[in-house]
């Protein structure tokens, strides 16, 4: 089941860009080991630069996929397409260079279209991001099967196929989300009726516990606290639904309209929760309060995040907001309490972008890195650098004072001096 060989094909680094030291200093505590960072929020601290010149420490193809990067150990990992699977690699995060390769489940996707198409065609490749939580990696492939690795060597410790196992219910352009993991479990949905939501114990794989009769969609679950109360929320089909992640109770749900596909996350911030989609749906703002979820405002059709999950930062969102304006749509700022839009700069398409110390690291869907002033006041732009080809749909990450990024065609890591 799984290669120990070079994963040649896909990940050949012949020509790789050669590895230099880095001159940044050692960043944050935390490392970006999940697909929005160290908090699930997108955002992290660090001491290095974020403005000066550009430097690439290494760029290398990387196959088929929207998958972003994990990165933990010393370890970068990311998800790729070839050969009719999909593939977990793990690359040594100083120099690009392959350490291990294993192989998951096959790589259908309802034909997304070619990976390097720039229209309304997807592509194709893995939409889901790795978990690394201690010494073990857990991936949620496209047809919903769930594993956990060895961090170390990529040897399997244990899986559970949620299609077969759990009568699981995929969803067109099969599953995006990625695995929630905390202390103690790894989160997931996919099941069928009764066990539509499910949490099995990290280190085993036995089953904690299953509930729910709902429908995924393609957006990641957030794990939180909000009231004190630690809660998982899902974005179903239904709406969204907050449950106890140590017994699977329902804590609180919304109606929110599906069409087609909804795949931006929740986003939290004090007691209230924000969603978006796309397919003519748009936004909401909902405020919870004694497990009782109030809207807010709510924006039909307007401010839609189709699949670029904004950034919560200093009481503002920050993301990209349209809707199949490819190499158009904006990068905005908004309120969140009111749905006003602070300022708007085109140009950016349905990429993606974190928030790092007061800065927006922003990956345009051209393979364009800007680095720009998180604030409402303007518009503030500090750089701009082409670092990719391919499409840019994946979240970038940040990890001692790199930039991990990837394209359907490659994968880099940059920093500033």
């Amino acid at each position: 089941m799984f290669c120990r060989t070079k994963f040649s094909v896909c990940f050949c680094l012949t020509v790789a860009i050669a590895f230099t030291a880095a001159s940044v200093p050692e960043a944050f505590a935390q490392q970006w080991s999940f697909y929005r960072g160290p908090g699930g929020n997108g955002t992290a601290t660090t001491d290095a630069k974020l403005e000066g010149n550009l430097k690439v420490h290494w760029k290398v193809p990387a196959k088929a996929g929207f998958s972003s990067f994990a990165i933990s150990a010393g370890k970068a990992i990311t998800l790729v397409a070839d050969g009719g699977n999909e593939y977990c690699i793990a690359m040594d995060a100083q120099s690009g260079k392959e350490i291990w390769t294993a192989r998951l489940g096959k790589n259908k996707y309802d034909r997304g279209g070619g990976a390097g198409a720039m229209g309304n065609k997807g592509g194709d490749g893995p939409r889901s991001t790795p978990t690394i939580s201690a010494d073990h990696v857990y991936i949620y492939d496209a047809q919903l099967k769930l594993y956990c690795l060895e961090l170390e060597t990529g040897n399997e410790v244990w899986n559970q196929d949620i299609l077969n196992a759990h009568k699981g219910r995929n969803i067109r352009w099969q599953n995006a989300i990625s695995p929630v993991v905390d202390q103690q479990h790894v989160y997931v949905a996919g099941g069928g009726a009764g066990k539509s939501m499910l949490a099995f114990e990290k280190s085993t794989g036995k089953l904690a516990w299953k509930t729910g009769d709902e429908k995924i969609t393609h957006a990641t679950p957030v794990l939180t606290k909000i009231n004190d109360q630690k809660q998982i929320i899902f974005f179903m089909q239904s709406g969204l639904i907050a449950l106890n992640p140590e017994t699977g109770e329902n804590l609180w749900r919304t109606e929110f309209p599906y069409n087609v596909s909804t795949a931006a996350s929740p986003v939290i911030f004090g007691n209230y929760v924000y969603g978006s989609a796309g397919y003519n749906v748009g936004a909401k703002l909902f405020q919870i309060n004694d497990k009782i979820a109030k809207m807010v405002w709510e924006k039909p059709n307007r401010l839609v995040n189709h699949w670029s999950t904004p950034v919560y930062h200093d009481g503002f969102l920050y993301g990209m907001f349209s809707f199949k304006k490819y190499g158009r749509g904006p990068l905005q700022c908004v309120d969140p309490m009111t749905g006003e839009i602070k300022w708007s700069e085109s140009g950016f398409g349905p990429g993606n972008c974190i928030v790092v110390n007061d800065k927006i690291v922003a990956l345009a869907d051209d393979g364009q890195l800007v680095i720009a002033q998180a604030s409402p006041e303007r518009y503030n732009e500090l750089s701009r650098n082409r670092v990719l080809d391919g499409k840019c749909w994946s979240m970038p990450a940040m990890d001692n004072g790199k930039i991990y990024l990837r394209s359907t065609t490659h994968g880099t890591c940059v920093s500033f001096e």
